[in-house]
C-alpha cells in the first residue's frame, strides 16, 4: 500500500471512529474538562503583571498558581486520554466498564509521569531548535497510550514508543502535526468567540475552555490511539482490538 493511500486510510479511520465513538467522547470530554475549564478559567484571572517579584510571599503564591494551572492541565488530558484508551480497546465480549471502575484502572502516576518527562524534552528541544522538539513529538507521542494499554513503566513507555514509530516517522508525523495544528487553531478560535460573546470574564474563560477542550481532546486522542494500534500490530503481528460498536455512555456508578 502507497503512503497516501495508508495516510488517508487512517485519515479515514479517525473520522469513522470519532463518528462512532462520538457520544463516549464527548461525554468523557465534558466530565473532564467542564471543572478543569474552570480551575484553568480562574488561574486565567491571576494579574501577573501587578505582583512584586522581590515579594517572597508573591513570587510563591505565583508560582503555586504555576504549579496548579500545570497540574490541573496534566489531570485532564492525562485522565483523557487514558479513559480513551481504555474505552476505546476493551475486550469486544466484555461488558462496557462504568466510569468510575474506568477511572479506578487508569495509571495516573505514570501517565502523570509521562506528560512531565514529554513536556520538558519539548521545552528543552525548542530551546535548542524547533527540530529537536520536533522529533521529540513525534518518536514519543505515543507513549502515553503505550503505558496504559500495555502497562509499562514510564521509560519503557518512551522506548516502545520510539520503537513503534522509527521506520513511520513521516507517517505519524503526518497524522499528529496537522491534527494539533488544526486542534490548536479551532481551540483558539472557540476561546475567542467565548471572549466575543460573553466579555473578558470568569465566565467566557471558563466556556472557552470547556468547550474548546470538549471539541478537540476527542480527535488528538483517537488519532493517537489509532497509530498506536495499527504500529503495535505491525510490530508485533498482533494488538488490542478497536471495538467495533461502542456501548452505552459510561457514567458515574451509583452505590
Amino acid at each position: 500500500m502507497s503512503r497516501r493511500r495508508r495516510l488517508l486510510e487512517v485519515y479515514g479511520r479517525l473520522g469513522r471512529t470519532y463518528w462512532a465513538w462520538a457520544p463516549n467522547l464527548l461525554v468523557l470530554a465534558a466530565i473532564v474538562f467542564i471543572p478543569l475549564g474552570f480551575i484553568d478559567a480562574l488561574l486565567e484571572q491571576v494579574d501577573t503583571s501587578s505582583l512584586d517579584f522581590t515579594d517572597g510571599f508573591k513570587v510563591a503564591a505565583l508560582l503555586g498558581a504555576l504549579a496548579a494551572f500545570t497540574a490541573s492541565s496534566l489531570f485532564g488530558e492525562v485522565f483523557f486520554s487514558g479513559a480513551i484508551a481504555a474505552s476505546l480497546t476493551h475486550p469486544e465480549g466484555e461488558e462496557q466498564p462504568g466510569f468510575a471502575r474506568l477511572a479506578r484502572h487508569i495509571s495516573y502516576g505514570k501517565l502523570i509521569a509521562v506528560d512531565i518527562v514529554f513536556v520538558l524534552m519539548m521545552v528543552l528541544g525548542a530551546i535548542a531548535l524547533i527540530v529537536p522538539a520536533f522529533l521529540v513529538f513525534v518518536y514519543l507521542s505515543l507513549a502515553g497510550p503505550v503505558v496504559e494499554l500495555e502497562k509499562r513503566g514510564v521509560w519503557s513507555g518512551y522506548k516502545r514508543s520510539f520503537r513503534l514509530v522509527r521506520g513511520h516517522f513521516w507517517m505519524v508525523a503526518a497524522v499528529l502535526v496537522p491534527v494539533e495544528i488544526v486542534g490548536d487553531a479551532i481551540n483558539e478560535a472557540l476561546v475567542g468567540a467565548a471572549h466575543h460573546l460573553l466579555g473578558h470574564g470568569l465566565l467566557a474563560a471558563w466556556v472557552g475552555e470547556a468547550v474548546g477542550n470538549i471539541v478537540t481532546a476527542p480527535v488528538v486522542s483517537v488519532a493517537i490511539v489509532l497509530l498506536t494500534l495499527d504500529l503495535i500490530r505491525h510490530h508485533d503481528g498482533r494488538a488490542p482490538r478497536l471495538k467495533r460498536r461502542p456501548e452505552a455512555v459510561p457514567a458515574p456508578e451509583t452505590v
